[in-house]
């Protein structure tokens, strides 16, 4: 079975799989202001996962918001994505948007799917072979959607368990942002957190772009160590609450899903506004 993390070193030696599909899940610009050095690079054979556009609601008012089952088989055939393929996702910030498209392929039921430890950057300084991004064309795939609503939870959700407190919630978003010490970078959006929530930074499970070793993510997660209860993923709009997850599927054995509207929704539909 393939392992939700891969490194470089495992990439290069499967380059040959013939169901090997690399996804650059690469974005130009991010809310938490990160930048890479690599803008126009990609692994040789990557193919561009639009994670922004192609493969958001178009419909929805909320950023990121998962695409229905129909949109997401639908464009996951034009990358060539068969049920037969294995696929490994990157992104050129070490880990940052991949861990999102790891979840999203899980939610619509495609189990052979894990992201690159370390991304493009681990990639290059490994020495392994890059190419400049063009368009290229991909012959449609065979993908059928499964959707998994057991990994996805609404804002009504979210809502009733405030009080119920069947799940716990963890925020992946900064302290700052949680404790409303520092602005959202959501114009008009107050900063906060949903009450009865945790805080869990993602950056505080990655190290030099890469997720950190197991002993080091069981200290993150020591405060979980005796929680039972399933564990709901939220950030700002549904993207770094993945980073947090997959670093949680490594450690704990709670059922987990993320809250796709995330801070984002829960603000707005509160009027938490400035």
């Amino acid at each position: 079975m393939l392992p939700s993390i891969v490194s470089s070193l495992w990439l290069q030696e499967n380059l040959n799989n013939p169901d090997l599909i690399i996804l650059d899940a690469s974005q130009i610009t991010n809310q938490a202001g990160k930048k890479s050095e690599f803008e126009n690079v990609k692994i040789k054979g990557a193919r561009h996962f639009d994670l922004k556009n192609t493969f958001s609601d178009a419909n929805s008012e909320f950023p990121n918001t998962l695409p229905s089952q129909e949109d997401f088989e639908k464009e996951a055939r034009k990358l060539g994505i068969k049920n037969s393929s294995i696929i490994v996702i990157y992104d050129n910030l070490g880990i940052y948007t991949s861990p999102r498209v790891w979840w999203m392929f899980k939610a619509m039921g495609h189990e052979a799917v894990a992201i690159l430890d370390g991304g493009l950057p681990d990639w290059i300084e490994q020495g392994f072979e890059t190419e400049q991004k063009s368009n290229v064309t991909i012959e449609s795939g065979n993908f059928e959607a499964n959707f998994q609503p057991d990994l996805v939870v609404d804002y009504s959700f979210v809502l009733s368990n405030i009080k119920k407190e069947n799940s716990l919630l963890i925020d992946a978003r900064s302290a700052g942002r949680f404790n409303d010490t520092e602005p959202d970078p959501r114009k008009g959006l107050k900063s906060g957190h949903i009450e009865n929530s945790i805080n869990i930074p993602f950056e505080s499970v990655l190290e030099n772009g890469k997720f950190k070793p197991i002993a080091a993510l069981n200290a993150v997660f020591e405060v979980l160590q005796n929680e039972n209860r399933p564990l709901v993923f939220s950030c700002g709009s549904g993207i770094t609450a993945c980073i947090v997850m997959l670093a949680a599927e490594m450690v704990l054995h709670n059922k987990k899903a993320v809250y796709d509207g995330s801070w984002t929704e829960w603000a707005e539909r509160q009027n938490l506004k400035e």
